[in-house]
């Protein structure tokens, strides 16, 4: 007889990674495989079963990203999305992985509005998404954040800051352009040893000169760079989940490469890409990188 014990409708969530094929990731598991040179592999993820596929498939952090306002909600930009949002997609992310018994490192980004006005609203935004599930947050914005940054590390929450093109931003920057050439790269230096110095554990450089960003991660060894748009020689990388796809709504930026071409199935796609990340094969400067 047909056991349908564990059977679920409209389908069920893969089952997780061995135990033993992977130890649970966590702040010093990043530093363990940044200290032995292994790339660190990051995408978004936004409901609780791509979450779970992406953990079988490897990715060590999943980024509950505010993109999702573009990619799931249709905005034009990432400003529109609240933080009554995030709570929601980071609560369903976090519910895959424990449903699989995952072991990916979540993190949940800070929209724009929920952390700007003071370091006390930064803490009562960062600890809605924490309690939602999320390990670590994610702000924006280098000078006025480090001291931000500081004050939640101060209470015990991981931060992952983010310089260089910064979607929240980019009317002010003028539109999505490269950040931090010529005499803006020194400026963007000195704000990433700032965030470092504030307790910075990660930081995402998009859209940033390769050699610079070479350069920070070399100067940053208590904070792991994360690059998109950024070249190879980052602690690691990140994409938009529907950027690798292929399945967006738009032409996708210089700096993505479609996994989904030649797989069989999104797992494995994304199984790909974090072999590629970790081979040294992706990002490839001469084609994704400036």
């Amino acid at each position: 007889m047909l056991n349908t014990a564990n059977v679920t409708p409209y389908g069920t969530l893969p089952p997780a990674s061995p135990v033993a094929a992977r130890k649970p990731v966590s702040l010093p598991r990043l530093k363990e495989l940044r200290e032995r040179g292994e790339k660190i592999t990051m995408l978004t993820a936004y409901d609780a079963t791509f979450a779970a596929v992406a953990d079988a498939a490897g990715v060590e952090c999943i980024l509950v990203g505010d993109s999702l306002g573009m990619v799931c909600q249709g905005l034009p930009s990432t400003v529109g999305v609240t933080l009554e949002t995030m709570r929601y997609h980071t609560e369903s992310v976090a519910r895959g992985i424990r449903r699989v018994q995952g072991t990916a490192w979540v993190i949940g980004d800070l929209p724009f509005g929920s952390y700007q006005e003071s370091k006390e609203q930064a803490l009562r935004s960062a600890t809605v998404l924490m309690q939602a599930g999320a390990h670590m947050v994610k702000l924006e914005g280098g000078g006025w954040t480090t001291e931000t940054v500081r004050f939640l590390v101060e209470r015990g929450i991981p931060v992952c800051a983010h310089l260089g093109l910064t979607p929240q931003t980019v009317h002010a920057l003028g539109g999505y352009r490269v950040q931090g050439r010529g005499d803006s790269g020194l400026q963007l230096h000195q704000d990433a040893l700032a965030l470092q110095d504030a307790g910075a554990s990660m930081l995402v450089l998009e859209m940033v000169p390769a050699a610079l960003s070479a350069e920070l991660t070399e100067a940053l060894p208590r904070c792991h760079t994360i690059g998109i748009g950024a070249g190879s020689g980052t602690a690691g990388q990140v994409l938009v989940m529907h950027d690798m796809l292929g399945i967006n709504l738009g032409k996708n930026p210089k700096f993505v490469r479609n996994f989904m071409s030649g797989q069989n199935s999104v797992q494995e796609a994304m199984s790909a890409y974090v072999r590629a990340v970790k081979d040294g094969i992706f990002p490839d400067n001469t084609l994704h990188a400036w």
